[in-house]
């Protein structure tokens, strides 16, 4: 193909992807004019013949806006992308896999052979080395990080309840120029609880059904208020621009002293959405953003504040009512009234889907009680619905409007959640820049303290505003943070004590090929959290029923920090003692933006999985027992526990899938306890070479003096596999623990507490694993459990 051509085609796919993006990510970012001016004017200060006062704002504004989207965002954190995806998660990920701070349970070093598990390794300086040495000693640095993590979840959640509210009231308030006081005191609160109401109601069918509606409308409103800026600088004061000096905010902070400082809750609202660009990276790309950004939104928003403040210049009798609408000509007012609501709609869309996305999120990494997550669209990847989130926030978001009432107390409430979430981007970032980019400690630090000190501004502003409404983030982070809290402290804990407590393979070969019991027709799927070793539920389970399927399959469905596994990568595959048990362990790996299977497509797909790895393991093995040890792993005498292989997704016809790693080297968790041997047990480990390589396996003809031992091979071959199918036919049963948690004995009164009280309320009261994995009913078994942690 021709270069130029080629050039082109990849220019118009840019330009597509920037104008897509306008309505998913800068709904929020585009609409925040509606209510700057009104909040920051609201209290503190007020607007004086001299203009110091609007002046300064605009300054603010103007450089607020440089500093914070334009610079940190567009030109820095966008660039700190996992994989492309973009987010709290993504940065979190990102350093839990270049240092060893994860909390994660059953870490496994395969994980680091995934090709999504990509490092960059430049030439390390010895002040990064010494960071992250430090990060890694510590277990409790590894606590304060993911309490962080935690900290810019909750307040993504509230901003994704505090944003519908402020933008919908706003915009539909241009209605009090057109009705008397009596009549728009009645109207303005019913019409935007009714408007809330269809919002949230709506969401089920999903954002792609009208998605193609949300960027014409986001780019006709930025046009709007572009052309409505440029008409109020012409025609009142077109001298506005040269309040964009930062003179103007050393006046504006002289005269107003305390006042102004308190008023720069007001001015933040101008970056709300903000977060939004590096949260919604995964959706489009880099240069998209960057484009859609810099060229269109930048100066739009730009124009509409200086638009604004050149009409209120010349306009002091109604200092008043400060606001979007009165500097909108009466002429147009109706149509901007209606383009602002949609808009607004719009904004409010992108962030509870943004709020859908982090729970999900958060759920997958064991931070977040299980629910329910419905994907909206097939073709789309990513795009979800929680029904018990969404009828939450909508019933908060109406009790904020009706609690409220007025612009003020719902901007100090947003403007403490969006700088909380910034601050937190920030130290991560910060943290990004040392261990993933290798760049000097100093380099850090500068963009900490550059962007911190001008966030910390703004954010020690909106505390003032606590009895104000800036309660509200404050308490909702601590209840959602406490939730999360207890609910990944419980989820760590019953891991250990499953870790403690699994049976040792000897257990199970000491039973003989029957394994003791009586084998029933069908598929048994244990599952388990363990990489390795017998759960103790299922020792349980054989021990007071003695009878159990044909084929046994040790199951564990684990999240990985990356975004997504690759299908061919995800299925890592074993035998649990030798081939006439018919026992198996399949460890199935998740990022954690991956879509979970239906269990029928899982069910199908992991007996292909199963038998493409039965061909190839009695190829492998030639026909000999591959349980049989490796002389030179001491690990596996240890444990006799089986290798694992890669299974891909090719078909066996040809050149088969199978994938083997063989240098993989043995790791800890950084979770405290001794699991060196759990971890190496599962890996396929080749102690003799040096480098890693992935060894594709194909059949070879053999010669005639082997006819006996291929024809005696195969036997067992097609034996094995006509079992498996046999079995699949039979019917296949889910075996889940079914889980009670106690604190033990001499345990402190919080810890109890947490476990006795939370966590066993949030398990009772949230998903069971079965709905999370979609379990039909008719197959489920459910063995209890009892843990004391």
């Amino acid at each position: 193909m021709d270069p130029d051509t080629s050039k082109k085609d990849s220019w118009k796919t840019f330009l597509l992807l920037s104008y897509q993006s306008l309505g998913v990510v800068y709904g929020d970012l585009g609409i925040s004019p509606l209510y700057v001016y009104k909040s920051t004017f609201a209290d503190d200060i007020h607007h004086s013949e001299t203009n110091e006062e609007i002046f300064g704002v605009l300054s603010f504004v103007f450089w607020t806006l440089t500093l914070v989207p334009l610079f940190k965002y567009v030109f820095v954190v966008l660039r700190a992308d996992d994989n492309g995806e973009g987010g709290t998660f993504a940065l979190y990920s990102l350093i839990c896999r270049h240092a060893k701070v994860s909390l994660l349970p059953n870490r496994q070093v395969a994980d680091e052979a995934l090709s999504t598990y990509k490092l960059e390794h430049p030439p390390e300086q010895k002040n990064s080395s010494r960071v992250k040495m430090v990060l890694e000693k510590y277990k409790l640095l590894h606590t304060a990080l993911l309490i962080l993590v935690l900290l810019g979840t909750c307040m993504v959640i509230g901003d994704g309840l505090l944003t519908p509210a402020i933008s919908v009231f706003s915009a539909v308030s241009g209605l009090e120029l057109s009705m008397s006081k009596e009549h728009h005191q009645y109207a303005v609160i019913p019409i935007t609880c009714f408007i809330l109401v269809c919002l949230f109601a709506l969401q089920h069918y999903g954002t792609h059904r009208v998605g193609f509606f949300f960027a014409p409308v986001v780019l006709i409103w930025l046009l709007c208020i572009s052309a409505l800026g440029i008409y109020n600088i012409f025609q009142w004061n077109p001298l506005v621009y040269q309040a964009l000096s930062p003179y103007y905010m050393f006046k504006f902070l002289k005269k107003t002293r305390k006042d102004g400082w308190m008023s720069l809750g007001g001015i933040l609202l101008c970056i709300t959405g903000s977060e939004a660009m590096f949260a919604d990276l995964g959706h489009f790309s880099y240069t998209a953003i960057q484009i859609a950004f810099t060229f269109l939104v930048y100066p739009a928003l730009i124009l509409a504040y200086m638009g604004q403040a050149a009409y209120l210049s010349m306009h002091h009798d109604n200092s008043s009512q400060i606001g979007f609408y009165v500097s909108v000509p009466e002429t147009v007012r109706w149509p901007v009234l209606v383009i602002a609501i949609l808009a607004s709609v719009v904004g409010s869309q992108a962030i509870i889907s943004g709020t859908f996305s982090i729970i999900n999120q958060s759920q997958s990494l064991g931070c977040f009680p299980r629910v329910k997550v419905v994907h909206t669209s097939d073709k789309i990847h990513g795009q979800i619905y929680i029904p018990e989130i969404n009828w939450i926030l909508m019933i908060l978001c109406i009790a904020v409007t009706i609690g409220f009432r007025d612009t003020k107390h719902m901007g100090n409430a947003s403007g403490l959640a969006v700088m909380a979430v910034m601050l937190v981007t920030t130290c991560l970032t910060s943290l990004v820049i040392i261990l993933c980019w290798h760049k000097p400690p100093i380099v850090a630090l500068s963009f900490l303290l550059f962007f911190g000190f001008i966030e910390l501004l703004y954010f020690s502003a909106s505390l003032t505003k606590f009895r104000e409404g800036a309660w509200l983030p404050i308490l909702l982070a601590l209840f959602l943070m406490t939730i999360m809290y207890v609910w990944h402290y419980a989820t760590i804990k019953k891991y250990e004590f499953d870790l403690h407590n699994k049976v040792s393979l000897e257990w199970l070969l000491a039973l003989g090929p029957s394994l003791g019991i009586s084998r029933v027709p069908g598929i048994g799927l244990v599952f388990t959290d363990l990489t390795s070793g017998i759960p103790a539920n299922f020792s349980r389970f054989v021990t007071n029923l003695p009878a159990f399927h044909r084929v046994l399959v040790f199951v564990c469905v684990k999240s990985v920090p990356v975004p997504y596994v690759p299908p061919a990568e995800r299925y890592l595959v074993g035998r649990v003692g030798p081939a006439t048990h018919r026992s198996y362990r399949c460890i199935v790996r998740y990022g954690y933006r991956d879509v979970h299977q239906d269990v029928d497509s899982f069910e199908s797909e992991l007996v292909g999985r199963l038998a493409d790895f039965i061909r190839y393991d009695w190829v492998r093995m030639n026909g000999t027992d591959s349980c049989i040890e490796d002389d030179g792993s001491g690990s596996f005498a240890s444990s006799g526990e089986c290798r694992l292989t890669v299974i891909g997704n090719v078909a066996f016809s040809g050149t088969p899938a199978y994938e083997m790693e063989e240098s993989l080297q043995p790791a800890s968790v950084s979770l405290g306890f001794p699991t060196v041997e759990s971890i190496t047990d599962v890996i396929e480990m080749e102690p003799i070479s040096g480098t890693k390589r992935r060894v594709r396996f194909a059949i070879d003809d053999e010669s005639e003096t082997e006819t006996d031992t291929r024809s005696d091979r195969d036997m067992q071959l097609q034996e094995e596999l006509e079992e498996l199918w046999a079995a699949q036919q039979s019917g296949t049963a889910f075996i889940l623990g079914h889980s009670h948690v106690r604190a033990k004995q001499g345990s402190s009164l919080v810890k109890r507490l947490a476990i006795n009280v939370g966590y066993n309320f949030l398990r009772r009261n949230c998903r069971g694993a079965d709905v999370a994995l979609k379990v039909p009913p008719v197959s489920l078994l459910e063995v209890g459990m009892v843990y004391i942690v």
